[in-house]
């Protein structure tokens, strides 16, 4: 679809972007992460322009709040999962223990999810191959989601992710139009809730944000293609 026709229901559509490697440049440490330069005040003009301005992301919300410290901008994180239970304190031991000898690899605990980083191992995709069918197993033990990204297996509960959030804020929202970006196998999830939109006669925008781990299945499904974090606020800035 046509930005065109984003701008021209810009006050009554609904932005919905991805943090890591969207907003904020891919680092070896999650909790490195920061906002692309200019991303508060490109942020801080759109929520007053827009009919609504979303984060969907896999961080929990205070992290990104705090980062993106703006007035009426939304910020759903934990891919929605955010107030449910803790996983039960065995789950982190198994995992602990599926990771066991390997070097590089980090566990983040956001308690309703546990995140397994590879970004650091010596050979991210060699480590991701030894060590994921153990998680696959235990996400099958607890019954829980393995969800994929960047040098990242998340175990989460069933009933979350990307695409989920997306159609709970449209279904709220019920916009004119709708744009998503992101740069990850988890924002297909969100292109596809787009798509549903679209076949009810919705302008949409389905933004690829390309980076050197990009996947090709994300560039694919993209209406649009733009280069890294600074690539995204360009496009944004002239909405």
């Amino acid at each position: 679809m046509s930005l065109r026709e984003i701008r021209s229901r810009l006050a009554d559509a609904a932005i919905l972007l991805d943090y890591d490697g969207s907003l904020a440049p891919i680092v070896d440490r999650p909790q490195d992460a920061v906002p692309a330069a200019g991303a508060v005040d490109v942020l801080a003009t759109l929520v007053a322009r827009v009919g609504s301005v979303t984060i969907v992301t896999g961080r929990p919300a205070s992290f990104v709040r705090e980062l993106l410290p703006v007035p009426g901008l939304e910020v759903i994180g934990l891919y929605g999962l955010e107030g449910r239970p803790p996983l039960p304190a065995d789950l982190h031991a198994a995992v602990l223990a599926a990771i066991d000898g390997e070097s590089g690899i980090h566990l983040e605990d956001k308690e309703a999810s546990i995140a397994v980083h590879f970004r650091m191992a010596p050979d991210p995709v060699a480590a991701v191959e030894r060590v994921g069918p153990s998680l696959v197993r235990i996400a099958e033990r607890y019954g829980l989601e393995l969800l994929h990204g960047k040098r990242v297996l998340e175990l989460a509960p069933a009933g979350g992710g990307k695409g989920s959030v997306v159609r709970g804020v449209i279904a709220r929202r019920d916009p004119a139009a709708a744009l998503y970006a992101g740069d990850d196998l988890a924002d297909l999830q969100a292109f596809a809730a787009l798509g549903d939109l679209a076949r009810r006669g919705v302008p949409v925008t389905r933004v690829a944000v390309i980076g050197a781990e990009t996947p090709d299945d994300l560039t694919a499904a993209a209406d649009v293609m733009v280069e890294g974090p600074d690539g995204l606020l360009a496009l944004l800035r002239d909405l």
